[in-house]
């Protein structure tokens, strides 16, 4: 991940922005419907402010959560919004490299907005680490930024959003990511939910 989200004003920046993302709420709500309230151990991979992690965890009300972010700034905010919070541990990792060996199973496996900064070769090995992290029955969810068939309607998309492309973006089409996600070995993938450029994408591990 580029080191720009390392800088107080990239954070700040993005952080101002990031609510009034048209739909993103309609994607979350799409997530949310795919996990089981029964869910135990949640780990947030790019957790940045704690948005989605707290989301799952009054879905969820006896999971514990893990969160990992690199940024200094979604460092800070994730502590004060979990500060005396139990069921959450803040974890400090950069996801352009392995994830820790220690972090443990999962039933549940979720990332916001996070992947597409990372190379393609990185994000394929990435699933893999994911995979193997999963519980049998486990979930990753993946609500993403992807690559649009053409730059016509890539342009369209910010323009609807009203942002300027993020220099540190590496989208990656939809049915590349699927095609990698069966071929790590999870079942039922598919794309649950797609407005242009964000999408929910989704597998199990049986």
């Amino acid at each position: 991940m580029n080191e720009e989200w390392k800088t107080i004003e990239h954070a700040l920046n993005y952080l101002g922005k990031a609510d009034r993302i048209p739909h993103r709420t309609e994607g979350e709500s799409a997530l949310l419907e795919e996990i089981s309230s029964q869910s135990r151990r949640i780990l947030d991979i790019g957790a940045g402010d704690g948005r989605l992690l707290k989301l799952l965890l009054l879905k969820c009300p006896n999971a514990y959560g893990i969160a990992l972010d690199f940024s200094p700034v979604m460092l800070s905010t994730l502590r004060e919004q979990f500060d005396d919070n139990n069921r959450v541990k803040v974890i400090e990792h950069d996801i352009n490299n392995p994830l820790p060996s220690a972090l443990g199973e999962f039933d549940v496996i979720v990332s916001s907005f996070s992947i597409h900064h990372l190379s393609h070769n990185r994000k394929f090995n990435l699933y893999t680490e994911i995979f193997n992290l999963l519980e049998s029955g486990g979930i990753f969810c993946n609500l993403e930024h992807i690559a649009s068939p053409t730059q016509s309607l890539h342009n369209k998309f910010f323009e609807l959003i009203g942002m300027e492309e993020d220099t540190s973006n590496k989208l990656l089409d939809v049915e590349t990511q699927l095609q990698w996600l069966r071929e790590t070995g999870f079942d039922d993938v598919d794309c649950y939910w797609k407005w242009r450029e964000l999408a929910l994408l989704i597998g199990i591990r049986r």
